[in-house]
């Protein structure tokens, strides 16, 4: 008999978890979008208005752990066109290892992050758990939308311009720089290892803002923030719940100097690290400059980086004017390093 392969650490194929799905499909009317590849959240008909619905771990590190949660689950709830709102969490605590420090600490954090955003924390469970070596916070996000403002990915189409707001991983970046600090520190020097960690604030983990200064100007057709798996597997899920291929300009991709240095001294791909913290944007054309505009007059950076092709296409990088194959990643390139 042969032997039964495990799965790595990370998201399940895709593959898998669409035929999962596919057992138990979504028969309540009310829900207008339920678990799909490439769609952040699900939506339900609330009356006047949609309800937007999220849960989203943070397992990568265990530091600023609550103030992570929160943003990872907002920025989900964005990207519908939704205004994030209410916010439930579970916490599990190592056993062992838990003290009155280390809970005040993630619930500061949690606090923080709900006030910036104004959004209310509203319920949960606490536990500490055996067998686990770390603490482990699945947030629960709820946010409401107007219904025309509604944004789902599956309305992306072929001649779409793709953007993406500030730069590739981000949020790999900083938790790389938090969590092998002091090896980086003795290749590169303190204040380059604080720029680094400090990404989690500046360009920052959040995308609600971006998100939703984009859906006030227009009629955007897609939104996604790619996080784990990188920007490569952003752009997988989104070609994937919209039918359509895509064509990245590879030199067009913004890489900060940071992220460029810290995975060439990992030997790691930035296109493939965990990249909370940027926006992809599907827009007609004739759209483009217009959310453009409106994100760089509020201080964000905004990239045209690609197109929407037809579905036969497939995902292409345009590198050195040629057309190749866009890599995929399986895992995330973070694994590799922590």
């Amino acid at each position: 008999m042969p032997l039964m392969t495990h799965f790595p650490v990370g998201k399940l194929d895709y593959r898998l978890l669409e035929k999962l799905l596919a057992l138990n499909p979504v028969r309540d009317p009310r829900v207008i979008v339920g678990p799909r590849i490439g769609e952040d959240a699900a939506v339900i008909d609330f009356g006047e208005k949609y309800l937007v619905v999220k849960t989203d771990p943070v397992t990568f590190t265990a530091k600023r752990i609550g103030w992570y949660t929160v943003n990872i689950n907002a920025n989900d709830i964005a990207t519908m066109g939704a205004t994030p709102k209410w916010f439930l969490v579970t916490i599990l605590l190592p056993e062992g290892k838990t003290d009155k420090r280390l809970v005040s600490q993630i619930f500061r954090d949690i606090i923080e992050a709900t006030r910036a955003l104004q959004i209310t924390l509203c319920g949960g469970h606490t536990e500490i758990s055996y067998k686990i070596d770390r603490p482990i916070i699945v947030g629960h996000m709820l946010g409401e939308v107007e219904k025309h403002k509604l944004v789902v990915n599956t309305r992306a189409r072929p001649g779409d311009d793709l953007l993406l707001t500030k730069g590739i991983a981000i949020e790999g970046t900083a938790i790389i720089a938090r969590e092998k600090e002091a090896v980086l520190r003795n290749k590169f020097g303190s204040k380059f290892v604080k720029r680094a960690q400090a990404f989690l604030d500046n360009p920052g983990l959040s995308v609600v803002k971006d998100a939703l200064l984009a859906n006030s100007v227009a009629r955007i057709h897609a939104m996604h923030d790619p996080t784990e798996g990188g920007l490569a597997t952003g752009v997988l899920e989104l070609a994937k719940v919209s039918g359509t291929g895509v064509i990245i300009d590879e030199e067009r991709i913004p890489c900060y100097p940071e992220t460029e240095e810290i995975c060439k001294f990992y030997n790691i791909q930035p296109f493939g690290l965990i990249a909370s913290g940027a926006l992809l944007i599907a827009v007609d054309p004739g759209i483009t400059k217009e959310v453009i505009a409106i994100l760089t007059k509020n201080g964000i950076v905004c990239t045209p980086i690609g197109k929407l092709t037809e579905k036969s296409e497939g995902l292409k990088l345009l590198r050195n004017g040629k057309s190749v194959k866009m890599q995929t990643f399986r895992v995330d390139e973070i694994t590799k390093v922590l």
